[in-house]
């Protein structure tokens, strides 16, 4: 999420800091009022690419929160379970499942960041 948000920050004209600073704004006011607003596709960015990252974290969620039946299941556990028990209808279901919400929560960020950018377009 860091590099989307940087890239966004660096695209930004010096002069918005600085008008902002100018009129009194405190370096909070002009980060949440003025920075953070203008950054707003590079923010939404960073949101779905770590959100296609975690979906299907598999290695670290074992590791740490381990895989305790009934308690702490994630999606990507799920179908290794499916597959390590041979039911591989309900894994390709888990799969199918985890690819359309995946991919309609992509296509809906994608047509969201399409509007942004159309009706606030960079000069």
């Amino acid at each position: 999420m860091v590099n989307p948000i940087l890239s966004g920050f660096k695209s930004l004209p010096p002069a918005l800091k600085e008008a902002s600073h100018t009129l009194g704004k405190s370096s909070f006011t002009t980060l949440v009022k003025v920075l953070l607003p203008n950054i707003r596709p590079s923010l939404l960015t960073g949101i779905v690419l770590s959100f296609a990252h975690t979906i299907g974290e598999f290695g670290v969620v074992l590791m740490i929160g381990g895989n305790i039946p009934g308690q702490t299941r994630v999606a990507s556990l799920a179908i290794y379970d499916e597959m390590q028990s041979m039911n591989y209808p309900m894994a390709n279901l888990y799969s199918i499942i985890l690819l359309v919400l995946s991919f309609s929560i992509l296509l809906s960020v994608y047509l969201i960041n399409h509007r942004l950018n159309k009706a606030n377009p960079l000069p």
